[in-house]
């Protein structure tokens, strides 16, 4: 049986500039987050609101390899990048004070892979 892979060219190409990113920082998380998106999509994350208040403080970064939906409530400023967001999720981080990013964003942004939590 041969394995499937995403058909996705944009999954695609930050699969692989996660991989090269890895390679050149000495951050283990971004490997791990190229292997969470290159898994099946009934296998990647979808996190709630609630799930991220919950386990963070205020100013915090948190990575998501996959989609961040808008059950819960947030009462702090975080910044969170994933792949995807509800409409709901978006409202909620953003009336909180934080900020939605891509994970491109993260990437780009000059984050060293420290203290972001997946």
């Amino acid at each position: 049986m041969r394995k499937s892979r995403s058909t996705n060219p944009n999954l695609q190409r930050l699969i692989t500039e996660l991989a090269r990113l890895t390679h050149s920082s000495s951050q283990a998380v971004w490997r791990d987050l190229a292997e969470r998106l290159a898994k099946p999509r009934r296998n990647r994350a979808e996190v709630n609101v609630s799930r991220i208040a919950r386990y963070t403080k205020e100013g915090d970064t948190v990575a998501v390899p996959g989609k961040v939906l808008g059950a819960g409530r947030i009462s702090h400023a975080v910044t969170v990048a994933a792949l995807a967001f509800s409409e709901s999720a978006v409202r909620k981080i953003t009336a909180a004070g934080g900020r939605c990013i891509s994970l491109e964003e993260l990437m780009k942004g000059g984050a060293k892979g420290v203290k972001v939590m997946e």
